[in-house]
């Protein structure tokens, strides 16, 4: 139940959120208006690819879904489940994402299509920090399901049952953050190109840091 998670999981989300929406606003407007958090529209433009496209492009999305699924099993390797736990290593996870940003701010504003992979890499290693716990599901780079869930909460509403303030709190936080991450991300892209990138590296940094520093602080 949501209930039973810990208190900073409404934090973390909010900001993992901004960070997948800066992300994602980024690859709109500069990766051939591909978005990069999340893998609905890549799949199409694969399967339209096939009639339309070419087969380098075609083979380009590929890698990109490629890219995110091995972002993902990064961190299914280094979490064992997907229970979040104080003390689990997300704060180590989240410095690979920092350097996965990085490196596709690198390649990127050098023209090499290596960046698209870091930058799908790091989503999915980010998509898979927060997964599942007691039957929630936290899904931090897309909010297509975060919005089917407040619908499903709200017909269950209007057929008698409890509200679940907490979990619709998460869910709000989650959306919100991933829209202002979209805002934030026009904006700085539209100064720096692809160089805004280190803003969403340097806040997976500081989300890193606190994490480390509360982990110990409550662990000692």
């Amino acid at each position: 139940m949501i209930s039973k998670l810990p208190r900073w999981v409404e934090y973390g989300s909010f900001l993992l959120a901004l960070i997948a929406g800066l992300v994602n606003a980024i690859g709109l407007l500069g990766f051939k208006h591909q978005s990069i958090s999340h893998l609905s529209g890549t799949a199409t433009l694969i399967g339209t690819g096939m009639f339309n496209s070419t087969a380098s492009d075609v083979l380009h999305l590929s890698i990109v879904i490629v890219s995110f699924v091995i972002g993902a099993a990064i961190s299914g390797y280094f979490l064992r489940n997907g229970a979040l736990k104080l003390g689990r290593n997300y704060s180590g996870l989240l410095y690979v994402e920092v350097i996965f940003l990085l490196g596709a701010t690198y390649f990127l504003t050098n023209d090499s299509l290596n960046g698209h992979y870091l930058a799908s890499a790091a989503c999915g290693l980010q998509n898979a920090l927060a997964s599942t716990f007691s039957g929630a599901i936290i899904r931090t780079t897309h909010v297509t399901g975060i919005f089917t869930d407040l619908g499903i909460m709200l017909g269950a509403k209007l057929r008698g049952e409890v509200f679940d303030k907490r979990k619709a709190l998460l869910l709000v936080l989650i959306i919100t953050g991933f829209i202002m991450g979209g805002t934030s991300g026009a904006f700085f892209f539209s100064l720096y190109k692809f160089h805004a990138l280190f803003i969403p590296a340097g806040l997976c940094l500081l989300l890193a840091l606190s994490y480390s520093l509360y982990n110990a602080k409550v662990s000692s």
